[in-house]
């Protein structure tokens, strides 16, 4: 039950932050990957600074956490996909 809970989450968590992202247009594997490493980098950030999530359920704990990383993992993707598009630009 534990794999299937952690991919369930991961794929809520990473269809909130492409949602929030302005769908970056990553399918749905992709979606679940990043929701499942989101998660991971989420709870991690969130012990680093102290923070805690409490609105009443787990489930919804987790999903925030979880969708935070997701949308710090999309940024930086983000980033680096800008980045390797600006030297290929033609005028």
């Amino acid at each position: 039950m534990g794999i299937l809970y952690t991919i369930i989450i991961g794929a809520v968590c990473g269809y909130i932050a492409d949602a929030l992202m302005r769908n970056n247009g990553y399918g749905l594997i992709i979606n679940i990957i990043i929701g499942i490493a989101g998660s991971y980098l989420g709870g991690w950030a969130f012990a680093q600074l102290g923070l805690t999530v409490n609105v009443g359920y787990p489930i919804l704990n987790q999903i925030i956490i979880g969708a935070s990383g997701a949308i710090i993992i999309l940024f930086i993707l983000g980033l680096i996909r800008s980045g390797s598009n600006r030297g290929s630009r033609r005028r």
